[in-house]
């Protein structure tokens, strides 16, 4: 939350059109390639499968392509790219001097087994003039059932129910964060926040946390939006995840534009696990980010009509501009970060956070000023609702 990234909005832009350029300025990432087939050529892709798999479980990769006339090219091939733009290794994804003619090419890669999180795949070719995409295709990777046990075998070691309002500074600080340059703000950051601890409250079992107007201003000349934040920072509790818990909330996502709803971590100037960001302009991707090893996901969310609550049947459109609820949880691996959405396996970043990582936790409601997400369109108030948090750690 505090450093932005920025592949954010180029990767979205991405997993959203599917068929626009690739994505550019990627740390990390490969040469970009052109959209499009060459005209030279006339190759068009036919067909780019499959759309889904499930953790751990190979499953082959076809790309089938087509000329109006027989042509010659260098290759045919698929690359992969997982949610920072980078490029993976797919083994037999690539046909050395291929010839496309007009009955088709069906390229067929070894069978290869992912883990969760959602791919962006593009069939391409390679002339004299250099390489160009074909097309692109989004694989999901998720489990195929409501598979977490993640808090089995695990004691529950910290909880808020929000059932009542916090004892603000013993578990809860709400008046700013060592994450914001100036502790109640931090314009470099695309935010118009400006940290009011009266921008929380707790009622009918949930914090809602609301963004207002300020009479503030902040350094760079934008009005500020007052906003809500809570942190374990500096608490007396000073209650940390470590390596190795699972954190989970249930959260009502925002839906006005310009909020930007997260749940992460922090502390001494690092640590960020992003456990959820939410920006109602990409309605339907939820972003998940492991700052401390850099590995990123945007994992696509259904938006239904109506969502189950722990209050009863909640409209996905209910008071205070709240939109559908979700069970967002984080198992924090050394090795490995797993999201979970709703108990479904939805990413594993491979990566993880080391063996001593350990980071406070933070709830808040930013509100973008331009930079990678559009600021609000109006003054009108909104807000973005949290049920509770559960932390659950191995007992040795």
């Amino acid at each position: 939350m505090k450093r932005r990234v920025r592949i954010v909005v180029l990767a979205l832009s991405g997993l959203m059109a599917l068929a626009g350029p690739a994505v550019a300025g990627v740390e990390g990432g490969d040469p970009v390639l052109e959209a499009g087939g060459s005209e030279s050529a006339g190759i068009v892709q036919v067909a780019l499968s499959p759309s889904g798999a499930r953790p751990g479980e190979p499953v082959t990769v076809r790309l089938t392509v087509r000329a109006p006339q027989c042509t010659a090219v260098r290759r045919v091939g698929v690359m992969v790219r997982d949610g920072l733009g980078r490029r993976l290794e797919l083994p037999g994804g690539v046909i050395e001097e291929a010839r496309v003619c007009p009955e088709g090419l069906t390229l067929t890669a070894e069978p290869h087994a992912f883990r969760a999180g959602t791919y962006t795949l593009s069939g391409y070719h390679e002339d004299a003039a250099g390489e160009h995409e074909l097309g692109r295709a989004r694989l999901t990777v998720v489990s195929g059932d409501r598979s977490n046990r993640q808090a089995t075998g695990r004691k529950r070691v910290w909880a808020e129910e929000f059932d009542k309002a916090p004892a603000w500074g013993k578990r809860w600080i709400n008046t700013g964060t060592s994450a914001y340059r100036y502790g109640t703000h931090s314009p470099d950051d695309d935010k118009l926040d400006w940290v009011d601890r009266r921008a929380v409250k707790v009622t009918d079992g949930r914090a809602v946390f609301t963004a207002r107007p300020s009479k503030h201003t902040l350094e760079n000349g934008r009005r500020a939006w007052d906003t809500g934040l809570i942190t374990t920072e500096g608490s007396r509790e000073r209650f940390r995840l470590r390596t190795g818990d699972y954190v989970e909330t249930r959260v009502q996502l925002p839906t006005a534009p310009g909020a930007w709803a997260a749940m992460w971590t922090w502390t001494d100037g690092g640590g960020e696990v992003d456990v959820f960001e939410y920006h109602p302009d990409t309605p339907e991707l939820l972003e998940m980010v492991n700052h401390t090893r850099y590995a990123a996901n945007y994992h696509p969310i259904v938006v239904p009509k109506t969502v189950p609550g722990k209050k009863g049947a909640e409209s996905g459109k209910a008071a205070r501009g709240g939109g559908v609820w979700l069970r967002i949880g984080v198992a924090m691996g050394a090795s490995s970060v797993d999201w979970y959405v709703d108990d479904v396996l939805v990413y594993q970043d491979g990566r993880g956070v080391g063996r001593g990582w350990s980071a406070c936790l933070t709830l808040s409601l930013s509100v973008s000023s331009g930079v990678y997400h559009p600021p609000p369109p109006t003054e009108h108030p909104f807000s973005f609702a949290v049920d509770y948090v559960h932390v659950y750690r191995a007992q040795r």
